[in-house]
Formats: structure tokens, C-alpha cells, sequence
């Protein structure tokens, strides 16, 4: 196996556990509100996280995390964990799960428009290629 082969395999996995998530948040916001939903699985992750930072002995990196990359973590977890997933909670509540989640997984556009201003990452044709069928793909699901 090589380099490149890992990351791929790792993607793979995700999309798996990520195709497999939204199932069980439609079928857990059956009888709660997205809020108490969203909360109660950051303190599931939490507590789970925090065991696993102990058992590693990792906790001794917090230490290493300057006050730049400790905002940026923040912003990215505001962004992602608290606002992103609420509304994908309140979405899913209310809408079929076969279109909420594709909607909402067609977040790579918005990531591309972002890194080619502030990471001055470039587009190239396969990007542009790839961000085309997302966007196609969201009008087919309007329908």
C-alpha cells in the first residue's frame, strides 16, 4: 500500500460513517428538538474524546496550542459543529433525509470559493469539473 493509497482508504471510511450518521440523527430527532439533540451528541464526543486524550496521555499537548491556532480550531467548530450541524439537525427533522444530506454535503463548493480568496489555492480543471456536478447535482435534487 502506498502514500497515496491511505488517505483514499481513510475517505472511503468517512463517507461510510458519514452516509451512515444521518439515519440515526433523523431517527433520534423524532421526539427531541434539534437543540437538545445537537448537545447531547457534542457531550457524547466530548466524554468519549476526553477518555481517549487521557488514556494517550496526550493531554500534555494542550500546551503546544497558541492562541492563532486555538481561534482558528474555535472558529472551525462554531462554524462546523455548532452552527453547520444545527441547522443540518433542523433540516433533517423537517425534511427527507435522501435530500437533506446531499444538499448539505455539497459543502465543497463553498470550501473552494473560500480557499481560492483567503489560501490562494487554484482551481483547476478537475476542480471546476468536480464543483460543476456538485451544483448540477443540486438542481436535480430540487426537483
Amino acid at each position: 500500500m502506498t502514500g497515496r493509497f491511505y488517505p483514499f482508504l481513510l475517505a472511503l471510511i468517512t463517507m461510510f460513517f458519514w452516509g451512515t450518521a444521518p439515519v440515526f440523527g433523523k431517527l433520534g430527532l423524532a421526539k427531541i428538538n434539534p437543540f437538545i439533540a445537537l448537545a447531547f451528541r457534542s457531550f457524547v464526543i466530548s466524554a468519549i474524546l476526553l477518555v481517549i486524550i487521557l488514556i494517550r496521555g496526550d493531554i500534555k499537548q494542550l500546551a503546544m496550542l497558541d492562541l492563532k491556532s486555538a481561534t482558528f480550531i474555535g472558529l472551525e467548530g462554531i462554524f462546523a459543529s455548532l452552527l453547520g450541524h444545527f441547522a443540518y439537525y433542523y433540516a433533517l427533522k423537517l425534511g427527507e433525509t435522501s435530500r437533506v444530506v446531499p444538499v448539505a454535503s455539497a459543502f465543497p463548493v463553498i470550501t473552494l470559493i473560500i480557499s481560492l480568496i483567503f489560501l490562494a489555492e487554484k482551481i483547476t480543471v478537475a476542480k471546476g469539473a468536480g464543483i460543476a456536478l456538485v451544483i448540477a447535482g443540486l438542481f436535480l435534487l430540487r426537483m
